[in-house]
């Protein structure tokens, strides 16, 4: 009988355990040819593939706890994504949720790139066929004081604060600290041999991005800005529409000041209109878009995929796009993608 007891009881607070927190596993596989039209075919990925894990645990009284991390790697050879990123590339973070919203300390997306996502044609894939990386933020980068290679759109040892959504309306921001991250020297205004910002050089400011996202019905709109580690300045405004049920229409303008470190030609601009429109089981994608920095020749970019869904988590692809600077350079893309 004291044996049943007892056993009955594990039993009941392992179930209560279980109930309050939770540890999901996720992640992402995607495998593809590509070819560029001035190189020869290879295995490459549309998507970043990536393995991730996230829990929650409920505190009480609508506070919970919550943590993610995720890797990136590269699913032809099985090493780190780049070869050299950080262990934790996708995002490293830990925080609180409640009534006032989320905060989370560590590494991961910005404000400012969370919300440019949700207006990206190709809803923000980082693929050469898409537009994030480039001209959806005009040419800017995140984090110009890290490791060569190292994401463009992400901070590392910072405060990331999403509020509650209200009537419509949401505020996030991200800081970050001034700390260095062991980056190589960023000439700048100043020469080889005395660059503006030395191997490993701290921040000269706080980066910090801020984001604020309406939604209306059918509608959302989101306006942005950010300030990175050099002081480079982004500003973004964007719309996304669904027109039909089967037709989603978006517009994304980017502006980025780079005068703190350019003497010459430091403004660029960029802009992305795009179309989602479902087809039964498929999806078509496309895109065009142009980025024109000061004194330099313009990029053009053109953009078409196509998805089939074979279910809920795995989907065909087919991407086709041309890239125009003082040449044209066209992309060609097919490859399956799955979630797990």
């Amino acid at each position: 009988m004291k044996h049943t007891i007892l056993a009955l009881a594990l039993v009941g607070a392992f179930g209560v355990a279980q109930a309050q927190s939770s540890v999901t596993i996720y992640g992402t596989l995607d495998e593809g040819i590509t070819k560029r039209s001035d190189t020869t075919l290879a295995i490459g990925k549309r998507d970043n593939n990536k393995l991730g894990f996230k829990g929650v645990e409920d505190l009480g009284n609508g506070l919970k706890a919550l943590f993610q991390l995720e890797m990136r790697y590269e699913s032809d050879t099985g090493t780190v994504e780049s070869g050299s990123r950080p262990l934790f590339q996708g995002q490293s973070r830990v925080g609180l949720q409640g009534d006032f919203g989320m905060v989370r300390l560590g590494r991961g997306t910005t404000a400012l790139i969370d919300a440019v996502d949700l207006v990206d044609p190709f809803y923000g894939l980082s693929s050469t066929e898409g537009f994030k990386t480039d001209l959806a933020v005009a040419g800017y980068t995140s984090d110009p004081l890290s490791p060569a290679g190292n994401s463009g759109n992400r901070f590392s040892n910072a405060l990331f604060y999403n509020s509650p959504e209200y009537m419509g309306f949401q505020f996030n921001a991200t800081v970050a600290t001034k700390e260095a991250n062991g980056g190589p020297a960023l000439v700048g205004r100043g020469t080889t041999a005395l660059p503006q910002y030395a191997a490993n050089a701290e921040a000269s400011v706080n980066p910090y991005s801020v984001s604020a996202i309406y939604k209306n019905g059918p509608a959302l709109f989101i306006l942005a800005t950010e300030r990175n580690a050099v002081e480079s300045k982004l500003i973004s405004a964007g719309a996304a529409v669904n027109a039909t049920q089967e037709l989603k229409l978006t517009a994304l303008y980017a502006r980025q000041d780079q005068g703190h470190t350019k003497l010459t030609n430091p403004k660029t601009k960029a802009w992305v209109v795009g179309a989602n429109y479902t087809i039964g089981v498929g999806r078509v994608l496309a895109g065009y878009g142009q980025k024109s920095p000061d004194g330099v020749v313009k990029t053009k970019e053109t953009s078409v995929g196509y998805e089939y869904n074979l279910s809920k988590r795995t989907y065909l692809y087919v991407d086709l796009s041309n890239k125009k600077t003082a040449s044209s350079i066209r992309y060609y893309n097919l490859g399956v993608h799955h979630n797990f």
